[in-house]
């Protein structure tokens, strides 16, 4: 990837995390307009509970950000399986209608395959748009992390161009906001030595990734 190429992932990264920032950072401002102009007890109780709710959605987000999507010095080339599972648990708080399968092997991850999982997750939580259960599993088997997500519900979301981020054959002109995290981690799986893989039906979405450990790893 030239650094023109690099450039314009890194703008596209920036735009999502602006995008899924709006919505709780506006919530805050709006709660504190309110809080100055409001002096019955009873709506500053419904609007601190708001500000509440606006600041852990904000926190919550940046951290699955931190990690998904940055350098996240603060971990090392592992990291424990705990972590991302807290910060997708966190992501679907205010989705009642999304439940969660967990199926992880293994105490932690290499960063990459944690910024796969994550991606990943937040692909299948997009595509449930009205609600369903997301499985997500994890294991390492013959010296690779093997990584799948299966999003199942009455409605599967899912755009073409997010496809063809992940199986390596989307065109320049076709990175946005919109695919540049699926375009990111497949980079980061080849560079790996890895890859990426998905199918998708009527009713279910389902992402898969193998990701070598032994190596110099990237991510």
């Amino acid at each position: 990837m030239d650094d023109r190429q690099s450039i314009d992932l890194a703008a596209m990264l920036c735009s999502r995390l602006c995008h899924d920032m709006l919505s709780p950072v506006g919530a805050l401002s709006n709660g504190i307009e309110l809080l100055t102009l409001e002096t019955d007890p009873e709506m500053r109780a419904n609007v601190m509970q708001l500000l509440e709710q606006s600041a852990r959605i904000s926190t919550d987000k940046l951290k699955f950000f931190r990690l998904a999507f940055g350098a996240a010095g603060g971990f090392g080339e592992r990291v424990d399986i705990e972590e991302p599972k807290a910060l997708i648990e966190a992501l679907i708080a205010d989705k009642p209608g999304i439940t969660i399968n967990w199926a992880l092997a293994g105490a932690n991850l290499a960063k990459p395959a944690v910024k796969v999982l994550l991606n990943f997750a937040q692909i299948g939580i997009d595509s449930l748009v009205r609600g369903g259960t997301l499985d997500i599993g994890a294991e390492i088997r013959n010296g690779a992390s093997e990584i799948v997500v299966r999003a199942a519900g009455p409605k599967i979301a899912f755009d073409d161009t997010i496809g063809k981020a992940l199986d390596g054959s989307l065109d320049r002109s076709e990175l946005s906001s919109r695919t540049a995290a699926a375009h990111m981690i497949a980079l980061l799986a080849e560079e790996n030595g890895g890859g990426l893989q998905y199918a998708r039906t009527d009713d279910a979405l389902v992402l898969g990734a193998v990701l070598p450990e032994s190596g110099d790893l990237i991510g």
